[in-house]
Parts: structure tokens; C-alpha cells; sequence
């Protein structure tokens, strides 16, 4: 008889020495996971103990990004765990409680990508400018607080949202999606709404960093301006969003600074981001904006997103090589790993995990979501024009003519990542282009049905505008003719200011055979407009969201009150701009930003220019008055005192600038938005404001010593209703004053 041998077969021996190995690891895991998952310690403490628990290929995985959908073009298909149709994805560490990051596009609501077969039907924002007009830091968060509800009901944990790149640029494709061209608007507005999105427990991504100004090479350009200058202007906006919202992560952009590429930017990501403003979160790459392995991750970038974008996927193998061969030491990766796995403990990801990937919302969701952007487009929208109280439109009108815009069947949204598809479907399908950077979108809230179901005693008829001399003859048996035009932008493309398909025309046809017509504009900025002197009235609704057409509706007849200011100056002509051209001759990729941080209405004013609209301007249907007017010091603080009063017939809204300025000179424009403020008021009704102003607003960066500097001398305060239209004036002597660069 065979002596029983006490060897397991080479399977079974292998099978329990691979469980020995893999268990021990699990099982201290899950003792160390009691102290990473106490919520009493700080996130960087938390970070710490499940940092130390990785392995090295753990770390790399949290560090690498892949596009979340199909992409023949380049031969790929997303990981299984991805969210289809969506912006990207991140592998989590599950032994470790770590959750994957599901990412979204992007500031208006959650967008769907590519050709997925599946189009998430979401709820859209107004546009970033639109939100921005409405000079409201309460109307940001809300729409924040709103599309985060809907990211996370949608299985996502990131949204790529944060948009607070100046406008300095008036043709950029993409200027719908920031807020405006001054420092100071811009980030709080834009601060206001990454503090609602993440409010859901999810993180928001402040981009595009920096100076991402234009569409135009945006993947080669190379940005030439004065450090100090840049400082005082687009890194300002940045500054004080991330100041006041601490977003957890920060997109560097495709374009060069300084000539090195954004994403490896070594005086952007580490200097100023880090060393400078203290800001403690991860920097992710922007689609493609990823150049290199251990020069990148040097110089700050912590996360390669949207793999297969880049010519390679510069943070998955070949950064594991990397740290092998000593390139990159092992420590960095820790610390990137560490900025990642610290912020998704900051902002909740992981102790508020997602439970599910459900894809629809409920009814009741989508329509309160829906009053969230009808209300914010109408407190977007400006009146630019209203000679002879046109509007708001009387309840005993008889016959109105809406003329052109597909007003019949929607309201118009810009293209590229940040698209939203609504409930619905487009109103208006087959526009081109029908793909990429399209399709073009018309959200199906239609102002003419919107017009009629406010007054159906009224007759409404519409034309589309095709045939100039219909659409005259229609105007001319009305009352009043509403004239819709529109200019479609997008991502990937920067615009023209001049009006397409002969709508420049159709208004100038339209005024001449009806003297009561109002143009509402559907545009992603500002327009050239050779006809407003033709036309009594012009309302600006920017791209309004999903519920734009009764939002428009409510404003036309006088439901609500218009209270937007304009958050861009609107050029006459292109004689105006501060760069003729888009791309400088020579063929280098040279952009110089001369104009340094005189960019916009400041523009304006060191050039002695008048614009067509300044920078603030909005009408109302009432009428406010200011007076009361002092400048004070509270400690080292400027302290703005006035009084506002209604002086109208009909309750309102109105928005009252500070503009400070220096008695000697020495800054890049003779003015500066210092402070403001937006305050309801009925009629007789009187309201006294007091408002603190940011000392930088005051300063001028000094690059050499990485000072901000107030010379001694006297200032002047000036409190009016545009940047052009000042009512009264103080100043007050300040006393030489030095800091650091972070805020003081």
C-alpha cells in the first residue's frame, strides 16, 4: 500500500501561499481602515494612513484618468466600471475603502459625450455668462448646489465644473461658460458655485489654468504677459475663487505660459498654485493638455485625465518606469497620490460614497430644478435698451409678431464638453454641425408658447425670418414685433461678433415696417450690433437654460423685473479689440497679452474708448437713486458706506458699483471694480449698504519681491451704475502698506 504523502498538489500549494500573501495584506487593511475611516481625524491625517497601505502600482492607479466613452478615432473603449457617455474616469483602491472617481462635464449641468447611445436628458444652466450678469453670488450657488444634486443623483462624484477664466478675449468660442472679464465678478461668482456643487458631497474642478483665453491653437499658443500684470488680472479671478471655495481640484489648461505648457508649468502649478496661495487640493490635466511623464509630475500635475487624449499615456506605465529608473522619486508619487486621496476625504466622496449609477431623476427634480434656471436666467438678463418704456409689454396689447430665432420651438445653448441634453430632446434637430463641436441644441422651452400661455387674450404669430419680407409683413400689422437672434459658440472654435445668416438685416427690415420692435439676443457674449439705434429696446438673454423661453416671457411682459448687469464690455467694432488678430505673424505661437490687466472695461478706459455697452450697464423697469456716500477705514480694511432708494413706481432689483481708482496713477486702467452689491427694493423703499473692500483691488503686484504693494496716497470711490456711469465720489488718504501674496 502507497504511503499517504502529506504534499498538497502544486495547485492547491500555490492557491493557499497566493491567499497567504493576499490575505495578510486584506486583513491589516481592514484593522487600518478603522483609523482612516474615523471622521475625527483631519483629511491630510486620513490621506496619510491609506497612503502608507499602497503599493506602488495603488498609487499610479489613482493618479491615471481615462475618458469614460468610446473612442474609435483612437481605438478605445473605457473600463467596464466607467459611467458610458460620460467625461472620465478613475479606478478606485476598493481593499482600501477608496471609491473611483466618476467625473462629469461640466458648468451648466451634466453633459453626456461622444456618441453614446444613451443621452443623459439633465437639467441646463443658464450660461456661465448669464449667471455671472446677474451680479447675484445667491443665483451661483444655487445653480451650483442644483446641477451637484444632479451629478451625484447621475453616479458621478466629480464635475467639471469652475469655469473662471477671464474674458479677455471677446471671439473665444468658450466665453459663455465663464463670468466675465473682471477679476473680482468672476471669482466670486465662481466661487459661489463651486461652493453649492460641492456642497453635495462631490468635488469641483476650478479650470481652465491658466490663461486659457482663446480657442484659436488653443493647444500650442504661447501667452506672453507681464508676471505682475497676470497676477492682476485672469490669476487674480483664480486666486480668489479658490480663496473663498477651496475647490478640491484645479484643471490646468492646454495652452502655453511663459513658454511651457500649462500641465507642466512649473511656475504656475508649484510657485503660484502651491508655494503662493497655499492651496492644498490635486491638479488634473485637461483632455489632452498632458505632455510628459517626470516633467509634468515635477512640476505639479497630480492626476493625467482623459486617457487616450494625449499622445501617451504618460501617467500609467511609463510613470511606473519612471520611478523605477529614478526619474521621478517615489516620494512625489506619494505626495500626488496623497493630494487625491486627501481631497476625497476633504469633500466627502468617501464617507458619503455613491450607492448607485441610477440614470433618470424624478418628475418632481426635474421641476424644481427647472425653477432654479428659469429664475436664474431672469435674473441674468439685461435690459441694454428701453427708450420710451417699451417694455415691459402691456396686458392690453392685441397683436405681437415673434419673428426669427426658432423662438417657436426653443431657446439656443453652446456646444462642445459643457452641453447639456434636456428632457425632451432638441427642439431644433439637424442644425449643423450635428457632431463634434455640436450638435447645435435648442432646449425645447419656447418663447412664443411661453408668450401665449401668459397672454392668451393676445394674438401672437410667428415668422421665421427666412423671408425678410414676410417677417416685415407680419411686423408691420403688430402691435409690436419681438425679434429673436442668435449666435451659436462653442468649444473648439472662437466666434465672430458679427451676426450669421443675414439677421443684422432682418432686424433693420423689421424696425423700418414696425417702430416697436425689441431684439432679445441669444448669444454666447457680445455681438456688434449696426442696428441699435434703429430699434427701441434690446434685452440680452444670453444662452438662458432649460426653462429660457418662459424666463423670457416673464421678463417681456413685466412678471419679473430685469435686474442683469453685463459682466463683458460690449465693442462697437473690431476696431476695439486689444489684439487685431487671434494668432500673431511669425508662426511661433505667440500670443503677447500687452494689454497686460487692462482687460475689458479697463481697456476701455486707458485707451479713452467708449463701448457700445460698458462693463455693468443694465436697465430696469424701475429707477434708484444713491446717495449717503462714504469711504472709511476699518483697521486696514476700506469700509464703502451709501444709502439706495427706490425711486420708481414698481419693485426691483439693483446692482450699485464701487470703482476705486488712484489720485496719482501707477495702475494698468484708471478704475477698478472694488466692491458691489445686489439689493431688492419697493417702491419709496430705501436701503443703507456698508461694504468691505479687498485690499488687492487696491495694490499692484510687485513680481520681484512676490509682494502686493498700496502706495501712500489718496484713492478715490466712485458709486455708480456702470462702469460709465458714476453718480457720486469720496476719497480717502491710505498709508504705504506691503504683504505676501496670499491674501492678506
Amino acid at each position: 500500500m502507497k504511503k499517504k504523502s502529506n504534499q498538497r498538489p502544486f495547485h492547491q500549494a500555490f492557491l493557499i501561499a497566493t491567499l497567504a500573501v493576499t490575505m495578510a495584506p486584506v486583513a491589516h487593511a481592514d484593522e487600518m481602515a478603522r483609523r482612516w475611516m474615523n471622521q475625527a481625524l483631519s483629511p491630510d491625517e486620513r490621506a496619510a494612513l491609506a497612503v502608507a497601505e499602497m503599493t506602488r502600482e495603488e498609487k499610479q492607479t489613482l493618479v491615471f484618468g481615462y475618458f469614460a466613452t468610446e473612442a474609435p478615432w483612437k481605438n478605445f473603449k473605457p473600463p467596464q466600471d466607467a459611467l458610458e457617455g460620460s467625461g472620465g474616469y478613475v479606478p478606485g483602491i476598493p481593499r482600501l475603502g477608496i471609491p473611483a472617481q466618476w467625473e462629469t462635464d461640466a458648468g451648466l449641468g451634466v453633459a453626456t459625450q461622444g456618441g453614446a447611445k444613451q443621452k443623459r436628458e439633465r437639467t441646463a444652466l443658464p450660461s456661465g455668462l448669464a449667471t455671472a450678469a446677474s451680479w447675484d453670488p445667491e443665483v451661483a450657488r444655487r445653480g451650483g448646489t442644483m446641477i451637484g444634486a444632479e451629478a451625484r443623483a447621475s453616479g458621478f462624484n466629480v464635475i467639471l465644473s469652475g469655469s473662471v477664466n477671464l474674458v479677455r478675449e471677446p471671439r473665444n468660442g468658450r466665453n459663455f461658460e465663464y463670468a466675465g472679464e473682471d477679476p473680482l465678478l468672476a471669482g466670486i461668482m465662481t466661487a459661489e458655485q463651486i461652493l453649492g456643487i460641492e456642497s453635495n458631497h462631490i468635488i469641483s474642478t476650478t479650470k481652465h489654468f491658466a490663461l486659457n483665453d482663446q480657442e484659436t491653437e488653443r493647444n500650442s499658443l504661447n501667452v506672453i504677459i507681464d508676471p505682475a500684470q497676470a497676477r492682476m488680472s485672469d490669476l487674480l479671478a483664480f486666486q480668489i475663487a479658490i480663496e473663498r471655495a477651496d475647490p478640491g481640484s484645479v484643471m490646468c489648461s492646454y495652452n502655453k505660459v511663459w513658454g511651457e505648457h500649462a500641465c507642466e508649468n512649473t511656475a504656475l502649478l508649484r510657485d503660484i498654485l502651491r508655494r503662493d496661495w497655499g492651496w492644498r487640493g490635486y491638479v488634473m490635466s485637461d483632455w489632452g493638455a498632458t505632455h510628459s511623464t517626470a516633467k509634468a509630475a515635477l512640476a505639479g500635475l497630480d492626476q493625467q485625465s482623459g486617457n487616450p487624449f494625449d499622445d501617451k499615456p504618460y501617467f500609467g506605465k511609463p510613470l511606473l518606469d519612471a520611478v523605477q529608473r529614478g526619474e521621478l522619486p517615489e516620494s512625489r508619487l506619494t505626495e500626488m497620490t496623497h493630494r487625491i486621496v486627501r481631497t476625497m476625504f476633504a469633500k466627502g466622496l468617501v464617507d458619503h460614497p455613491m450607492k448607485s449609477h441610477p440614470m433618470e431623476l424624478s418628475s418632481a427634480d426635474l421641476k424644481a430644478h427647472a425653477e432654479v434656471t428659469r429664475r436664474g436666467a431672469e435674473a441674468g438678463a439685461v435690459l441694454l435698451k428701453n427708450d420710451g418704456g417699451l417694455l415691459p409689454l402691456r396686458a392690453d396689447i392685441k397683436r405681437i409678431a415673434v419673428i426669427g430665432g426658432h423662438a417657436d420651438q426653443g431657446v439656443l445653448a453652446g456646444g462642445g464638453s459643457s452641453l447639456v441634453y434636456p428632457v425632451g430632446g432638441n427642439a431644433v434637430p439637424g442644425l449643423k454641425p450635428t457632431g463634434w463641436p455640436g450638435p447645435v441644441m435648442y432646449y425645447p422651452s419656447s418663447p412664443l408658447r411661453a408668450l401665449q400661455a401668459l397672454s392668451p387674450q393676445t394674438q401672437v404669430q410667428f415668422a421665421t425670418g427666412a423671408d425678410r419680407g414676410a417677417a416685415a409683413k407680419l411686423a408691420a400689422g403688430s402691435d409690436v414685433a419681438l425679434v429673436f437672434v442668435t449666435q451659436w459658440t462653442t468649444e473648439s472654435e472662437d466666434a465672430s461678433l458679427v451676426l450669421a445668416d443675414g439677421q443684422d438685416a432682418l432686424v433693420e427690415a423689421v424696425a423700418r415696417a414696425n417702430p416697436r420692435t425689441v431684439v432679445i439676443l441669444e448669444t454666447g457674449g457680445a455681438v456688434f450690433m449696426p442696428w441699435i439705434a434703429k430699434v427701441p429696446a434690446a434685452l440680452e438673454v444670453w444662452y438662458p437654460g432649460t426653462s429660457g423661453g418662459e424666463a423670457i416671457a416673464n421678463l417681456l411682459f413685466g412678471k419679473v423685473d430685469p435686474s442683469g448687469r453685463l459682466p463683458v464690455s460690449f465693442p462697437r467694432d473690431a476696431s476695439q479689440f486689444a489684439r487685431a488678430e487671434l494668432v500673431e505673424k511669425g508662426g511661433n505661437g505667440d500670443v503677447h497679452y500687452a494689454e497686460g490687466a487692462a482687460v475689458g472695461y479697463k481697456w476701455y478706459d486707458s485707451r479713452k474708448l467708449e463701448p457700445l455697452f460698458p462693463f455693468g450697464h443694465g436697465l430696469t423697469y424701475s429707477k434708484f437713486e444713491y446717495s449717503e456716500l462714504e469711504v472709511g477705514l476699518d483697521g486696514e480694511w476700506v469700509n464703502v458706506k451709501f444709502a439706495v432708494k427706490n425711486v420708481g413706481g414698481r419693485a426691483g432689483r439693483d446692482v450699485p458699483q464701487v470703482y476705486a481708482s488712484p489720485a496719482a496713477g501707477g495702475w494698468e486702467a484708471p478704475k477698478r471694480l472694488a466692491t458691489w452689491s445686489k439689493v431688492h427694493l419697493e417702491p419709496g423703499e430705501m436701503s443703507r449698504l456698508s461694504l468691505r473692500v479687498d485690499p488687492r483691488l487696491l495694490a499692484v503686484f510687485d513680481a520681484k519681491t512676490n509682494e502686493w504693494r498700496i502706495a501712500a496716497g489718496h484713492y478715490g470711490f466712485k458709486l455708480g451704475a456702470s462702469a460709465a456711469d458714476m453718480k457720486l465720489e469720496r476719497s480717502i488718504e491710505l498709508a504705504a502698506r506691503t504683504w505676501a501674496s496670499r491674501r492678506p
